[in-house]
């Protein structure tokens, strides 16, 4: 439910801004795009994407009223979730990977990434990452399910649970709204201190056994994984700085009055995107336009953390 009701807030802040700007909605909205985990509770899974989906087109043609039907639609990429990968057993996380993907599928999202086995050790192997794309392949091209728009829809505890999902998420929204927004509520600390506290009870919930993960607190054979493990030779960041030095000395041009524009340009309030663009066709490097904007805006810094 949290994830559901942050996430349409953030959206709902962002299209409040571009419309105070003199923005007409459906000129921005049917390019909006969403991004969810996909985690282990399969039906509850499911359930959230369909919340989201619905929650979604109904507070955007109740606030806003588009006439493009396409801007009423909550087009999503899903990610399998890392927080749920485990190094103990690693090979388990195949399987998970496999059920988070489908309940990404069974839900509606529109682009999906599978994660590999061995993230909670290293970074993926080319093995490993090869068979996170397995997966989706078989998911895409034997299972069937990418044929149906929503193939759950009837199943009495899917739609009842998509149903208490929405219900939830639109009264956490509501109250977002009423602190002024999704921004004040960052400012305020709530949303963090919200996810603070899910997360601490997560977390109680494992070490005191009430949720189970296969092979950390139930079901555990005490051998050490064999699973190979990526390691990085130190020599590629020497290497990286290398040329990131040597592509800094030989640059020319317009980079110094390209990155002196975008900073006016965010004191000034005006449009940051084409002053960006102007600085990357100029040869600024991402660091550097971080740091100017850095130094106009200034630090989020969370308040009571």
């Amino acid at each position: 439910m949290q994830e559901v009701a942050f996430t349409l807030a953030n959206g709902l802040q962002y299209v409040q801004s571009a419309v105070e700007r003199g923005l007409d909605v459906d000129r921005f909205a049917p390019r909006i795009s969403f991004f969810f985990n996909a985690h282990n509770d399969f039906l509850e899974e499911v359930a959230k994407f369909r919340a989201a989906r619905k929650l979604w087109a109904t507070l955007m043609k109740e606030r806003y009223d588009p006439k493009d039907p396409r801007s009423l639609a909550l087009r999503f990429h899903a990610q399998t979730a890392g927080s749920t990968l485990t190094a103990q057993q690693p090979q388990n996380n195949v399987v998970r990977v496999a059920y988070q993907a489908m309940a990404a599928v069974l839900g509606g999202c529109q682009s999906l990434h599978t994660n590999s086995r061995d993230e909670a050790l290293a970074l993926p192997t080319e093995e490993s990452a090869k068979i996170a794309l397995r997966t989706q392949q078989v998911l895409a091209f034997e299972t069937g399910v990418t044929q149906y728009a929503d193939p759950l829809a009837g199943s009495y505890e899917v739609e009842a649970m998509t149903l208490d999902i929405e219900r939830a998420a639109r009264e956490l929204i509501e109250k977002i709204d009423a602190m002024g927004g999704a921004l004040a509520a960052i400012d305020s600390g709530f949303v963090q201190n919200e996810i603070g506290e899910s997360a601490y009870q997560a977390q109680r919930a494992l070490e005191e056994k009430r949720n189970v993960v296969v092979g950390v607190n139930d079901f555990i054979d005490g051998e050490a994984s064999t699973l190979p493990i990526m390691t990085i030779d130190e020599g590629v960041e020497r290497d990286q700085l290398s040329r990131l030095h040597a592509f800094r000395d030989k640059r020319r041009g317009e980079w110094k009055r390209s990155l002196a524009v975008l900073g006016e340009a965010a004191t000034s309030g005006a449009n940051l995107m084409p002053p960006i663009v102007d600085c990357v066709r100029n040869d600024c490097t991402v660091g550097e336009i971080v740091s100017m904007l850095k130094n106009t805006f200034g630090e989020h810094r969370d308040q009571g953390f």
